[in-house]
């Protein structure tokens, strides 16, 4: 039967015994880590969220305390008394090795049955393994120190905003659907049978009418859920912290984001992250990397050599440029002998696989650089292409030939690829804001633009007149903050003149009573005097997956769902009772067959 802990209070967390303790009697408690059992000698790893200690049970420990130790298992929860005492075998490993406790007394607080996977970092299991039994993936020390980290960001996020004159507040779970980029999660309304709230994508709406009201300064940890799908960087349920701010410009807003980023990262990593940041384009980020979001750890950059090949009598080159496209390469340095033909031949499936028709390469090993088009190519032809890409011997080059929105985007997946594949990305934080975004994009199964960013962002005062004429060359005054590769933040100065807020609209293809419909509690805010404002979102899990270099944006989430929004441990969604379903006034007509687990 287990032990309770009446009359023992813990003293000591595990992690923080020190050669300061020897001397002391100390209570620490947790759960047994594993237990060796030399014979005369015992020794229990015991472990809680802040490390590892040694205890130990040797002649000196009272025999029925030394039998009770002998039973210890694996996950099983105590409480031990004894002194701290330096240890004999010094474990430089771990912060606690210098010392161990001697225990005087035992209690068993819990058995455990054996768990399905060891407890530890070099755990191999299963991944849908470790989330259903989340709550036991949960102890290993690694997810301990991402929960953590998490902790601290969270700490220092709040302690920054309110030091710059932010009120942290709080908006709405259950809102009024509206079109906001992503699917919205509904939520029907049992008072009002028909009739449906959605969860929040963003805080957005509220966050700018809470600058109508004249909060000035706003923030908040907000939870925000998109029905999307799911991968290694992304959830339907995430946490942003979100901000908006009165009577400022963006050069305000981007400042206030370098100071945040800089404290965050010298306060939580000791990493000092050199202000102020670099800026790109837009135009130019894809021009130079293909992505609105480049990893600029390393180089690679795409290569326009259009002018160059639009004549070659090479068709794929020549027609891509004829119909309006593009030509254009990136090198890998040195790579020529470790991409091989395969490898080549595993890029270009990987090319196709992403919407490209196909990729050209050249591989310069011997003296006499191969392609896979040089039958179309002079000598001369080549060697001026090769010099114009800025390749030696020893390089290798690949290439893209087609529309714009093909080349740029192939190209920049291939250059990621490329530089894992050849494991030249350093271990760095590049923090990189973009800039002058499009203010619409082509959607290409609808037919119509649609805002890039979503349609309160404030559009360049120079592209103003552009609307109605060319919108594909309005740009907009909005910006996201990269991280090594990674979008983090996304904002914009806002629309707050209820004539251009209603043209926007009208742009984007909505007509007068879907505009009062969805968005008329806004537009009518902003005719009692709303201040010029902005603000962005910054990801707060993808902020501490980048912090933690964690490989998935899971490990810095307690509980995350998987890849088809499955909460594994809750078996999360699930089917309802009719009774329910009747009170809603919902009726299923249709259910897709329940996914193997």
């Amino acid at each position: 039967m287990a032990e309770t802990m009446q009359g023992l209070s813990r003293t000591l967390t595990c992690g923080d015994a020190r050669e300061s303790h020897i001397g002391k009697t100390v209570t620490v408690c947790g759960w047994v880590q594993r237990q060796r059992d030399l014979g005369g000698l015992i020794f229990v790893d015991l472990r809680d969220r802040t490390g590892i200690v040694q205890l130990a049970f040797d002649d000196n420990t009272d025999r029925a305390v030394f039998e009770k130790a002998s039973t210890l298992r694996s996950e099983y929860v105590i409480a031990a008394v004894g002194e701290v005492r330096a240890r004999s075998a010094v474990n430089n490993e771990i912060p606690t090795g210098k010392v161990e406790v001697a225990v005087t007394e035992l209690r068993i607080l819990s058995l455990a049955e054996t768990p399905p996977f060891e407890i530890s970092d070099d755990c191999n299991a299963r991944e849908e393994l470790r989330l259903k039994y989340r709550y036991l993936d949960l102890r290993r020390p690694s997810l301990q120190r991402n929960l953590r980290l998490k902790h601290q960001v969270m700490k220092a996020t709040r302690d920054y905003f309110d030091a710059h004159g932010f009120l942290e507040l709080e908006t709405p779970m259950l809102i009024r659907s509206t079109p906001e980029g992503a699917r919205d999660f509904l939520v029907p309304s049992r008072l009002h049978n028909g009739e449906f709230y959605a969860l929040p994508q963003s805080p957005q709406l509220y966050k700018q009418l809470l600058m109508v009201s004249g909060c000035d300064r706003y923030m908040q940890l907000a939870r925000c859920f998109r029905d999307e799908d799911l991968r290694a960087d992304r959830q339907p349920e995430f946490t942003q912290i979100d901000l908006e701010m009165s009577f400022v410009s963006m050069e305000d807003i981007l400042e206030l984001g370098e100071g945040y980023v800089s404290t965050l990262f010298k306060e939580v990593l000791g990493v000092d992250i050199p202000l102020p940041l670099p800026r790109m384009t837009y135009a130019e980020a894809m021009s130079r990397f293909g992505s609105d979001k480049p990893d600029t750890r390393f180089g690679m950059e795409i290569t326009d050599v259009s002018d160059l090949v639009k004549d070659c009598g090479f068709g794929v080159f020549s027609s891509a440029v004829q119909n309006g496209g593009s030509v254009r390469g990136i090198v890998a340095k040195g790579a020529a002998g470790t991409l091989s033909r395969k490898e080549m031949d595993k890029l270009t499936e990987f090319a196709r696989g992403i919407g490209a028709k196909g990729m050209a390469w050249v591989r310069w090993v011997e003296d006499k650089p191969a392609s896979s088009f040089g039958k179309f190519f002079s000598a001369e032809e080549m060697d001026a292409l090769l010099a114009c890409l800025g390749a030696e011997k020893g390089d290798a080059v690949l290439m893209i030939a087609d529309k714009n929105r093909v080349t740029l985007p192939v190209l920049g997946a291939l250059r990621l690829e490329v530089a894992r594949k050849l494991d030249i990305i350093p271990d760095t934080y590049n923090f990189l804001w973009i800039t002058e975004f499009p203010f619409f994009e082509w959607d290409e199964e609808t037919e119509t633009w649609v805002a890039m960013h979503h349609p309160f962002t404030a559009p360049m005062d120079e592209c103003i007149p552009l609307l109605d004429s060319d919108p594909g060359a309005v740009r907009a005054k909005a910006y996201d903050l990269v991280l090594n590769g990674v979008e983090l933040s996304s904002g914009s100065i806002r629309i707050t003149d209820p004539e251009l807020q209603d043209k926007m609209f009208h742009a984007l293809g909505l007509g007068d009573e879907e505009i009062k419909q969805k968005f008329g509690f806004l537009t009518s805010a902003f005719q009692y005097g709303a201040p010029p404002h902005g603000g962005l979102g910054i990801g707060l899990d993808r902020l501490v997956m980048l912090m933690a270099k964690a490989d998935s944006i899971r490990e810095v989430i307690p509980f995350p769902k998987v890849q088809n929004a499955r909460e594994l441990m809750t078996s999360c969604p699930s089917p309802v009772d009719q009774q329910q379903l009747d009170e809603l006034g919902l009726c299923i007509t249709h259910t897709e067959q329940k996914e193997e687990q």
